[in-house]
């Protein structure tokens, strides 16, 4: 307000730029997010900020894939994670937000590169399972199924083939000492799956629990 070149801070002469500026993008009602503490915040304009078009992202960012029915298919992502959080219960590893969809359509265009020719409902329903199965709890499971057949009624998904990696954790499994459970080779491709589109992620549960 003053058009001061010059300013002190704390002792300490800094030179002020008036095309430099800082803004801090909060979301305190998050899971492990806090608000910031008023001293601070009274040194900051606050700025209203509106919920993203979800829908409108997900159509671009399929389009950059290479989807030719982006847009029908960035509804059925969004809708599918909009019916999950009325309808799942509440766990605190569930997250139905942006980050969400951007993992979906990222395995959906790893699928597209792997599958060029594939139907590309069917690249999206793969994508929204491999995304979001491993972390449902077996009840909510049953309700993203039904989610999800509502959603994509016309498509039959088809098993993927894991060819060389299924053999291999079955092979190892036995060296180890364990029992080829279906369940426990199906946890595993689950934990390979979460690694190609996930940055982190977290094993919830006994050891060899599957």
């Amino acid at each position: 307000q003053q058009r001061a070149e010059r300013f002190m801070f704390e002792g300490m002469e800094i030179s002020l730029r008036a095309s430099c500026a800082v803004f801090v993008t909060m979301n305190p009602g998050y899971a492990g997010r806090t608000e910031l503490p008023d001293n601070l915040k009274a040194l900051f304009r606050p700025v209203a900020m509106m919920v993203p078009d979800y829908a409108m992202i997900a159509e671009i960012m399929l389009f950059s894939f290479g989807f030719e029915d982006a847009k029908v298919l960035a509804k059925k992502i969004v809708t599918t994670f909009k019916l999950s959080s009325e309808q799942l219960s509440s766990q605190d590893h569930y997250d139905f937000g942006m980050r969400a969809v951007k993992t979906v359509i990222s395995a959906a265009g790893n699928i597209k590169r792997e599958y060029p020719d594939m139907i590309e409902e069917l690249i999206v329903l793969r994508a929204i399972r491999d995304a979001n199965v491993p972390k449902f709890l077996m009840d909510d499971l049953k309700l993203f199924n039904g989610i999800v057949s509502d959603l994509f009624p016309k498509i039959k998904e088809e098993p993927a083939d894991y060819g060389d990696m299924e053999t291999s954790i079955r092979a190892r499994t036995v060296e180890k000492g364990l029992e080829d459970v279906e369940a426990f080779v199906k946890k595993c491709i689950q934990l390979y799956e979460t690694t190609v589109v996930r940055h982190g992620l977290m094993l919830v549960g006994p050891t060899i629990s599957g």
